[in-house]
């Protein structure tokens, strides 16, 4: 936390910044402890000089380190009804015991820093204009004696079930952001594709980007325009030539970018329609619903050490794995390593990718000519 020293005769604060907000930039600090000081009036302050850290002129996008004072101007006085007056936090409404239970029946992992959940499908990391039922709306649950309310620091998609990392503390948030930006946590997600890919062990490197005219929902492989992505899959088992069981491993963090590789090469998660179309779905008793799941997470601890848990699979996956025939420990079974040295395979990943998406052109071609024409 932050502490505020005693004001000044003029009514000038000063504060402390604490342990938790070391490496935080000041304007998020002011959200933080001063929630009630617009943006505006920081910067203001910040642009007059009338901010500053350990004495020093200071923006709002500065970053503060714990042990620093800061001096802060007093409140400037509120304007009731205007647009510039701060609006006051919309209050969460409290938690049902059966909410309660079921945040805490998703624990799978508690420190002092971190907590690790096992996300059922179906479930939303975040709320959206259409999502009232979400993780973040859960965590007042997960507080227990923490001083303040766990934070996300990663999400996965609403179908995608499996190991979802939630910070205790606001260090404990930062230090995780860094990893997952540089790249540092690892995690490893399981899913069955239609198909068996020819290469056992491949990296697939294609660039995604927002696919026009869906307003930002769905994502495609874009060479021209997309943000670099890369991941790697491995074989784990196959039911003839019917679909594969794979292992994961994002090394880009794109959104559904999984899902949108698997399919570029052909191979299109099973239940995953928006991806795949029709042929996403198999028929002989495999659940339609999407078998895309976090198995892993692996990630340094800030305290030291590293945070490693894995995550039991949901029901309808771990019926569909039986139902094939797959033997579920030969999935535990595989190496957790780097990839393989040398380049991936990318003249023959962008071959398939091409080979796919002339095929859903087609498809697309075929479904207009069907519309138009007469009963």
């Amino acid at each position: 936390m932050s502490d505020a020293k005693n004001d000044t005769r003029d009514g000038v604060r000063q504060f402390n910044v604490g342990y938790d907000d070391d490496g935080i930039r000041l304007d998020r600090w002011f959200k933080r402890h001063l929630p009630e000081t617009s943006f505006t009036t920081v910067a203001k302050w910040a642009r007059t000089g009338q901010l500053r850290v350990d004495g020093s002129r200071v923006t709002p996008g500065d970053r503060i380190k714990a042990g620093q004072t800061l001096r802060v101007p007093p409140p400037e006085p509120v304007i009731e009804d205007t647009p510039d007056a701060p609006r006051p936090k919309r209050e969460r409404p409290p938690l049902s015991e059966e909410q309660i239970a079921y945040a805490r029946e998703m624990v799978i992992h508690k420190d002092l820093q971190a907590l690790v959940l096992n996300k059922p499908p179906g479930l939303a990391t975040q709320g959206g204009t259409k999502t009232s039922e979400h993780v973040d709306g859960l965590l007042d649950a997960l507080q227990y004696d923490a001083e303040g309310r766990p934070k996300l620091v990663h999400r996965l998609d609403k179908d995608t079930s499996g190991a979802l990392l939630v910070a205790r503390t606001s260090r404990a948030a930062a230090f995780f952001a860094k990893a997952f930006s540089g790249r540092t946590a690892r995690k490893v997600y399981w899913a069955l594709v239609v198909g068996v890919p020819s290469i056992d062990d491949g990296m697939v490197d294609l660039p995604i980007g927002k696919q026009p005219g869906t307003g930002g929902e769905k994502m495609h492989v874009d060479e021209e325009n997309g943000q670099a992505a890369r991941s790697r899959y491995r074989v784990v088992e196959r039911a003839g030539n019917r679909c594969a069981w794979v292992e994961l491993q994002p090394f880009t963090g794109r959104t559904h970018q999984l899902r949108v590789h698997m399919a570029a090469i052909g191979h299109p998660i099973v239940g995953d329609g928006k991806y795949g179309g029709a042929a996403a779905f198999l028929t002989g008793g495999v659940s339609r619903k999407m078998h895309l799941h976090s198995r892993r997470i692996r990630v340094d601890h800030p305290d030291g050490g590293s945070i490693d848990e894995t995550a039991d699979l949901p029901t309808h996956f771990a019926e569909s794995l039986a139902t094939l025939g797959f033997d579920i420990a030969k999935g535990d079974a595989m190496p957790f390593e780097e990839p393989k040295k040398g380049p991936p395979p990318k003249a023959v990943l962008k071959q398939r990718a091409k080979a796919h998406a002339k095929s859903m052109r087609k498809e697309h071609r075929g479904e207009r000519r069907r519309r138009g024409s007469p009963d």
